[in-house]
């Protein structure tokens, strides 16, 4: 069964220009995505020409500044054109927060001359980029990161393996962190590098429960050379720009989330609105009626979390607390309503002829992806507490 269209939310539009981008973005979704969603993560393909329809028409840009070809949008709204992707497909939406994430060290630390060489492509030519972070022995402990970046003239040489990277194997270009000083955090540096640099090669995806169609994989560096003029930032600021770039990451998984619940919740409704039992719809028993009222009040508490954050965020003002929490709460509804919006359906929901198994498979990963949810838990006790004393 194809997957339905998400019934329209009542998007907060600051400005005519935002809300005419929702409706443009939810008629992209419906006419490009959503027919063959269901089939195409069935079959684990990657619908990249989905996203060089996005950078044509400048949705993977949107946060970023109109100078580079960026579309000025405050994350307030970027945020909510991410939920209405991924609630057609989190494939598309968490493919547009990773490209997002993997442009952020340039367009924050780069400086003048890289951004105006190197930005316009990453944001509206057709690009697409990947994060690269985690390795085998680096998961949430990112700051002990092994793999190396040695200074040889104007070039650095990387050596290692970086694991868990959405778009690895496929990405037009990866922002790297790697380790070109001592021991902690201090010693690590960001780098642009090129997709198709000799040395650099990627690992059979992995095999996945859910996300079929998004290829995550390990990344190979060996002896993969870097200008220095690709060099992010300073050296040994490589962490900053990393936890930087979380902070709004982090944001854009918590968007996915929303928009994972909301389709369930959608998919629910329908099936029980129309599914009758015992010579009425199921919709009108009461142990459905509170269930699907309990879901909608976790998904609208979720989006008010996430759009307070992101306010945050565009006024200037600190938001790695908010962030933290929004990706928190917002993963753990996803979790909770598609797993609702299952039981709903009953036995129907079990199978893969209605959509709602996909999302409760898909929403697992959100609680773990940008920093697992007992991350975000530490995170934010810090922030109330301050850090822990030895």
């Amino acid at each position: 069964m194809p997957d339905h269209a998400p019934q329209p939310v009542d998007r907060i539009a600051p400005t005519d220009e935002a809300r005419e981008l929702f409706a443009l973005v939810r008629e992209l979704a419906r006419r490009e995505i959503a027919p063959t969603a269901a089939d195409e993560e069935e079959a684990g393909r990657f619908p990249r020409e989905v996203f060089t329809l996005l950078s044509r028409s400048g949705l993977l840009a949107l946060p970023y500044d109109s100078a580079y070809g960026g579309g000025d949008q405050p994350y307030e709204v970027y945020l909510q054109v991410l939920e209405e992707l991924a609630a057609v497909r989190l494939t598309v939406g968490l493919g547009a927060s990773v490209h997002t994430l993997a442009c952020h060290a340039l367009a924050g630390f780069g400086t003048k001359e890289q951004r105006a060489e190197l930005l316009p492509a990453m944001l509206g030519g057709g690009l697409l980029g990947a994060y690269c972070l985690s390795e085998p022995a680096a998961g949430s402990d990112a700051a002990s990161l092994r793999t190396k970046a040695v200074r040889d003239g104007d070039d650095w040489v990387l050596t290692g393996t970086k694991a868990w990277i959405t778009h690895g194997g496929i990405a037009d270009f990866y922002t790297v962190l790697a380790r070109s000083g001592g021991p902690g955090a201090r010693g690590i540096t960001a780098y642009l590098v090129p997709g198709d640099a000799p040395g650099l090669s990627a690992a059979v995806p992995e095999r996945k429960m859910g996300m079929k169609g998004s290829p995550t994989a390990q990344v190979h560096f060996d002896g993969v050379r870097v200008p220095d003029s690709r060099r992010l930032g300073e050296e040994g600021q490589g962490f900053t720009i990393a936890l930087a770039a979380l902070d709004s990451g982090r944001l854009g998984i918590a968007a996915c989330a929303i928009g994972v619940a909301q389709a369930a919740l959608d998919g629910a409704v329908e099936y029980a609105t129309g599914r009758r039992q015992f010579g009425r719809p199921v919709a009108d028993f009461q142990g459905l009626r509170f269930l699907l009222a309990d879901m909608a009040t976790q998904i609208a508490a979720g989006r008010a979390l996430y759009l307070a954050a992101a306010r945050l965020r565009d006024a200037g003002l600190p938001f790695a607390k908010e962030a933290a929490m929004a990706k928190l709460m917002c993963t753990d509804t996803a979790m909770k309503v598609t797993t609702d919006a299952v039981q709903v359906l009953g036995g129907y929901g079990y199978t893969a002829d209605f959509p709602v198994e996909r999302y409760m498979r898909e929403a697992k990963v959100l609680q773990i992806v940008e920093g697992t949810n007992q991350i975000q838990r530490m995170v934010i006790a810090r922030h109330l507490a301050g850090p822990e004393s030895r």
